[in-house]
């Protein structure tokens, strides 16, 4: 693979400075263009140490609009950093609509460092580049244009680089003992790389590989390809979006609806309520000061009907927990900031630290019930939602996140009642709004979309809770309880 990359190709003097003012001015004009694009441009810098990369990125810095170009260099994981799953680093700095980022670093190299140093096989190499494709497809199929540099040296180019920089007195920072170290092992660091990018140059996010010592040639090719790659995408005529599918309730026999076999009649007297409340506050407090202490963190999912009850459930719970170590994430529509990003952004920004809980007043399942009722979002984007969901949640068990999913309901005669109750009493006037009675009306097409979103959502490792919710006390105790059983059975599993 690397054999096209070692054959010399350079540019002289005379054609750089011919070819180079030409291709700022364009790339300066394509980056104006992309401003009002609805898509983001990522850009991998990847490579063998010495290849240019670093001074590859400070040109395209001096070539293009500063202010429209963000550029983030990965090491080592801060203490921040190690205490969410893996991708959190890196979702955190995607860039927004119409936007370059570029990642001096990226998803790659640790599994790549890992593989090399022995940490890990090359079945868990290529475990992890599954994964890394199927990051990679969510950001293209979210309209994301992935461009990915791989800067190669041969190992002979490699030693001469690294001692030309290491003579110079101007330039010998730039050359660390980890650089030499890296050079001794060139042999395997070049196989696992080659296995790492033939499983990763996939037809959504190909790689191209640039030979290196010529800093000239590789300049004006990384520009050029950069320069291709956008006008093309800005030039395509993107498709336009399958209206959203008109959701209607099938008869009963048509299909077996979870929801509807829930018994919405159960009961808890009050004073039976009110000794268990106090009594399973009491024990989460107890058992979450260990839960804080050995560093584990979990999340709460509040999905359900308007007026189910989840806030008064998230206030039965928060005050067995010290304010300081949870936080409540109330999720509307998203603002400007959220919808230039990828619909998964703003809740992998929200993951809780290491011994803290966070709280979703609904989610990320807003893409498959009212963007996907409402039509904000196409069929294939909500259908394709469901594995991204999936692999979403499973980063956080496999980082050991408790994650804790609760579906509130209610049927359609209570929550009459209780949009009526809200209209008729002064201090909850606030809770009823138009756009309630809207989704009200098409709360057949919503029971649809929960029944599929609970079978196609629900796991092992993070299963829906279903909440009985027509009596609201009965609805809180156990949604208590189950928060209480599930920390304690993490900590059982420790």
């Amino acid at each position: 693979m690397f054999e096209t990359a070692e054959l010399g190709r350079k540019i002289g003097k005379d054609e750089y400075r011919e070819r180079e003012p030409e291709l700022r001015m364009q790339l300066l004009e394509v980056q104006e263009d992309l401003k009002n694009a609805k898509f983001p441009v990522i850009i991998i810098i990847g490579g063998v140490d010495g290849a240019g990369k670093g001074e590859t990125v400070n040109l395209l810095h001096e070539w293009m609009d500063a202010r429209y170009l963000h550029a983030v260099a990965f090491g080592q994981p801060s203490d921040e950093e190690r205490e969410r799953p893996e991708a959190w680093r890196f979702w955190r700095v995607l860039p927004p609509k119409g936007r370059i980022g570029i990642l001096f670093g990226s998803w790659y190299t640790r599994p790549i460092i890992d593989c090399v140093f022995g940490r890990t096989d090359e079945a868990e190499l290529d475990s992890a580049l599954v994964s890394i494709n199927t990051f990679e497809k969510e950001l293209v199929d979210d309209g994301a244009l992935i461009i990915k540099f791989w800067f190669h040296l041969s190992k002979e180019a490699q030693e001469k680089r690294l001692n030309a920089l290491s003579k110079s007195s101007k330039t010998r920072w730039r050359v660390t003992k980890t650089d030499w170290k890296h050079f001794k092992m060139y042999d395997t660091f070049r196989h696992v790389s080659e296995r790492a990018i033939r499983a990763t140059s996939t037809g959504e996010a190909p790689w191209l590989i640039i030979e290196g010592a010529d800093p000239r040639y590789r300049s004006i090719t990384v520009g050029e390809h950069i320069l291709e790659q956008v006008t093309k995408r800005l030039g395509s005529v993107p498709a336009p979006k399958p209206a959203a599918t008109r959701q209607t309730k099938p008869k009963v026999e048509d299909r077996f609806s979870l929801l509807e076999t829930l018994d919405l009649n159960q009961t808890i007297s009050d004073s039976d309520y009110k000794s268990e409340l106090e009594d399973y506050q009491g024990r989460l407090n107890l058992l979450y000061r260990k839960f804080k202490a050995k560093g584990k963190s979990a999340i709460l999912v509040f999905e359900g009907w308007d007026a189910a009850g989840k806030g008064g459930i998230i206030r039965r719970i928060t005050p067995a927990m010290d304010a300081r170590d949870y936080q409540i994430i109330p999720i509307a529509a998203p603002t400007e900031d959220e919808r230039a990003q990828h619909y998964l952004w703003r809740f992998w920004r929200h993951l809780p630290r290491a011994g803290r809980i966070t709280i979703f007043d609904r989610s990320w399942y807003g893409r498959v019930l009212v963007e996907r009722v409402e039509g904000f979002a196409s069929e294939p984007e909500w259908k394709r939602a469901f594995a991204e969901i999936v692999n979403f949640e499973e980063q956080l068990h496999r980082h050991g996140i408790v994650l804790l999913k609760f579906w509130v309901h209610i049927d359609k005669d209570e929550q009459g009642r209780r949009f009526e109750l809200r209209q008729n009493t002064d201090y909850k006037h606030y809770k009823i709004t138009d756009e309630d009675f809207r989704n009200r009306e098409k709360w057949d097409a919503y029971e649809l979309a929960a029944d599929e979103m609970i079978e196609r959502t629900g796991t092992d490792f993070a299963p829906w809770h279903l909440i009985e919710a027509n009596d609201k006390k009965f609805a809180r105790l156990k949604a208590l309880k189950i928060t209480y059983k599930a920390l304690k059975a993490s900590m059982a599993a420790d």
